[in-house]
C-alpha cells in the first residue's frame, strides 16, 4: 500500500482592482517609472481599497473559488492555515475570523507567520496534517494587507509591495503525485535588515513609535537582496540535488515574487530558461505570503499532471526555503 501525500487539488486567488502604477508612485516619492522596472520588475501593483477591510478580505473569495471549482462546501474544510504578516487583528487568528466568513463551521485553523516565505511554510505543515491521516480537507492560504504597513514616503519600501491572496485545497493523494519534500531554513539575526520596528511586546505601540513611523515595513536593502539571491537560489540548487532532480525533470519553477534580479538568479541556479519561471511581479509586485499561490493560481490552466514543480522563496528574519511537489492534476478547462 503506498503512503499517503498531500496533493493540492484546487486553486484560488483575489487581487484588488485598484493599480497602483509607477507612474502615480512619481507623484508620492522621489522615484520613477525607469528605476524600479530595472530594478525590481515592478510595473504596477494593486492595493486593498475601502474602509473596515482587511487580509481576510481577500482571503475569503480566494477560498470560495476552490469551493466552486471542487463542488464543495465550506463545512468540509477541516482546517484553514492562513500565512500572513499583516493579520486584521493582533488576535483573534485570521484563519477563524477566515473561517467564519466562508462558513467553515467544522474548521480549526491558526496564523503562520514567516514573512514572505510564509506560504511554503504553512504549505509543508498542512501536508503533515494530511500525511498523518487525521485531516482530510486543509486550505492554506497566504493573504496580505502590505499596504496597512507601508510608508509611502519611503521609497525604499513603498515601490515594491501589493496586496492579495491565493489558496490551495489540499487532500490525500495515493498515487505519488504531491508534496514531495521541502527544505526550510531560518536564521534570526537578518531580523535587524528587514523588520517592523514596533508594535510587538519588545516595543509597544506608542504616541513616540507611531510618529517615528515605527509600525511600517523596515528594509536595508542591498544585504537583505544579498542574503535572498544566496539562500533562494542555494536552497532550491540543494533540494535539487537532494532528489536527483535536474533541470531538464523541472516543468515549473514558481519563485517568491521579491525581485526580478533575486529571481532571475535562482533559475540560472537552477539552469533553467525563464521560460518555465512562473512571473507576474510586474502585475503584483511583492504580495508576501501570496506571491506564490497567486503564482499557482494564475498558471494552473497551464500545469499538466505529473509536473515537477519547485516552489522557492525567501523573507524577512531571516526565513527561506524551497517545495518539490508533483501537480496532481490537469485543468485545462
Amino acid at each position: 500500500m503506498s503512503s499517503v501525500i498531500a496533493a493540492i487539488t484546487a486553486t484560488g486567488g483575489y487581487v484588488p482592482d485598484y493599480k497602483l502604477t509607477n507612474q502615480e508612485l512619481e507623484t508620492m516619492v522621489d522615484t520613477n517609472d525607469e528605476w524600479i522596472r530595472t530594478r525590481t520588475g515592478i510595473s504596477e501593483r494593486r492595493i486593498l481599497k475601502g474602509e473596515g477591510l482587511g487580509s481576510s478580505d481577500m482571503a475569503v473569495p480566494a477560498i470560495q473559488e476552490i469551493l466552486r471549482k471542487k463542488n464543495m462546501d465550506a463545512s468540509e474544510i477541516d482546517c484553514i492555515i492562513c500565512a500572513t504578516v499583516t493579520p486584521d487583528m493582533v488576535f483573534p487568528a485570521t484563519a477563524n475570523i477566515i473561517a467564519d466568513k466562508v462558513g467553515a463551521v467544522n474548521a480549526w485553523g491558526f496564523d503562520l507567520q514567516a514573512a514572505c516565505s510564509g506560504f511554503l511554510y504553512a504549505l509543508t505543515t498542512g501536508a503533515a496534517f494530511i500525511e498523518s491521516g487525521r485531516y482530510k480537507k486543509v486550505i492554506v492560504v497566504g493573504a496580505e494587507k502590505m499596504s496597512a504597513i507601508i510608508d509611502y514616503t519611503d521609497r525604499a519600501t513603498c515601490i515594491i509591495f501589493g496586496d492579495g491572496a491565493g489558496a490551495v485545497l489540499l487532500e490525500p493523494s495515493n498515487d505519488g503525485l504531491g508534496v514531495l519534500d521541502s527544505i526550510l531554513r531560518s536564521d534570526g539575526s537578518g531580523r535587524n535588515y528587514l523588520n517592523m520596528k514596533a508594535g510587538g511586546s519588545l516595543k509597544p505601540a506608542t504616541i513616540e513609535t507611531v510618529t517615528a513611523k515605527e509600525h511600517f515595513v523596515y528594509q536595508d536593502g542591498q544585504p537583505v537582496f544579498k542574503f535572498a539571491v544566496k539562500g533562494m537560489a542555494d536552497v532550491s540548487a540543494e533540494l535539487m540535488e537532494k532528489n536527483n532532480l535536474k533541470s531538464e525533470d523541472i516543468a515549473w519553477l514558481v519563485p517568491h515574487q521579491a525581485n526580478m534580479r533575486i529571481i532571475t538568479a535562482t533559475a540560472d541556479r537552477m539552469g533553467l530558461s525563464m521560460e518555465k519561471v512562473m512571473v507576474n511581479i510586474q502585475r503584483y509586485g511583492n504580495t508576501t505570503a501570496a506571491t506564490i499561490p497567486l503564482c499557482l493560481w494564475e498558471w494552473e490552466k497551464q500545469l499538466n499532471k505529473g509536473d515537477n514543480l519547485v516552489l522557492a522563496a525567501f523573507g524577512g528574519g531571516f526565513t527561506w526555503g524551497a517545495t518539490w511537489l508533483k501537480w496532481a492534476y490537469d485543468s485545462k478547462s
